[in-house]
């Protein structure tokens, strides 16, 4: 396995990985138009796993000055491996990897929220020495704002 940053030609795979990490179709325009944006943007970093030069894995970390924390942390935004590849330690590799991007950016922590759902997930994280201290919150804005939690919807 091989890392390295997120460049344009990445876009589909990555679009690919993420739908399939929220189990539903994304507008795939604003898709392309964020994540060009991100490309630019030294506040984030788009880790790419690769095996046989084919994108495997994707993280997604964004960096930022936190006024609550008074220091630089990092958050895992997006999180995917392929399907096919997941259970044999390619998700480990990667948030290992994240971690260390994480310090040489002169982050002091790493955090990511995680749907209550994806129990599997929260599994995973603990493993990875991550401690569930933090509950989030959301509201909808735009559309429907339904109390029910469901992935894909």
């Amino acid at each position: 396995m091989t890392y390295r940053k997120g460049t344009l030609d990445d876009a589909k795979i990555i679009y690919d990985l993420i739908c399939d990490m929220e189990n539903k179709k994304l507008p795939y325009n604003k898709f392309i138009e964020i994540y060009s944006a991100q490309l630019k943007n030294e506040n984030y970093y788009c880790l790419i796993c690769e095996t046989d030069k084919k994108v495997i894995g994707v993280l997604n970390l964004r960096f930022e000055e936190q006024l609550h924390h008074t220091e630089n942390i990092a958050e895992i935004m997006e999180f995917s491996v392929l399907p096919q590849c997941r259970n044999q330690g390619v998700g480990k590799k990667m948030i290992e990897e994240a971690f260390k991007i994480a310090q040489k950016t002169g982050c002091s922590q790493i955090e990511v929220a995680c749907n209550q759902l994806r129990k599997d997930t929260h599994r995973f994280y603990t493993k990875e020495g991550m401690h569930n201290f933090h509950f989030k919150f959301s509201k909808r804005l735009l559309g429907e704002d339904s109390p029910d939690n469901m992935l894909g919807k």
